[in-house]
């Protein structure tokens, strides 16, 4: 029985250390810094994913307003309009499709969507990797920044390289850039601050010192 925890304990260290030399090939990979935090940025339109919480509000008609939440196929359904895809539409566009729907069965429906409960699309949630207090997904918001992110994770672990830590930018091709986590949030240096974008992956590699 001993031989077997420790053959165990052995292979479990083995999958950790494989994981870390991954994350340290990944981050040493990086390039130079994405930009900086800036003031302005561009305008961003929040897309509808799968686990969004929606509430539907049609114009003189409570009987039809309601929440509903868009299901793992990314559609939702409310009494008079079954089975519409939610799934990457922007809440204005969402709003007019159900209008449309609407108009089958009542005259000249106005309809307003206000998602109450952010997940957003696969393809837009940040992922943070590695040595992450909570490793997690997060939804995108507009103007989030690094520090946000390492904010809503808990910082890092105290095993983590933080600046050896690296952005992967799938909305780039998968172009990798470095950042300085460890500066950022041990010290306090807001110049390593950057700006996130949709789909962006935080690799944080594990100290080897």
């Amino acid at each position: 029985m001993m031989a077997k925890d420790a053959n165990g304990f052995a292979a479990g260290l083995t999958r950790w250390a494989a994981v870390g030399v991954f994350l340290a090939v990944m981050a040493g990979c990086a390039s130079y810094p994405p930009a900086p935090v800036t003031a302005a940025s561009p305008e961003y339109n929040y897309i509808i994913g799968p686990g969004d919480m929606v509430n539907i509000v049609v114009w003189r008609n409570p009987e039809l307003s309601m929440s509903v939440p868009v299901r793992p196929d990314g559609k939702l359904a409310t009494p008079l309009v079954d089975n519409l895809t939610a799934i990457g539409k922007d809440p204005s566009t969402l709003a007019r499709e159900i209008e449309a729907a609407l108009g089958k069965f009542i005259r000249d429906p106005v309809v307003t969507v206000v998602v109450t409960q952010f997940v957003g699309p696969y393809s837009e949630q940040i992922r943070v990797l590695g040595e992450a207090a909570r490793p997690q997904m997060l939804p995108y918001k507009q103007r989030m920044t690094l520090l946000d992110v390492m904010i809503e994770v808990g910082g890092v672990t105290d095993f983590a390289d933080g600046n050896r830590a690296s952005i992967f930018r799938t909305s780039e091709g998968g172009k990798q850039y470095g950042v300085r986590i460890k500066d950022l949030v041990k010290r306090g240096d807001i110049s390593a601050n950057v700006d996130m974008k949709p789909g962006d992956i935080v690799i944080i590699p594990q100290s080897w010192f």
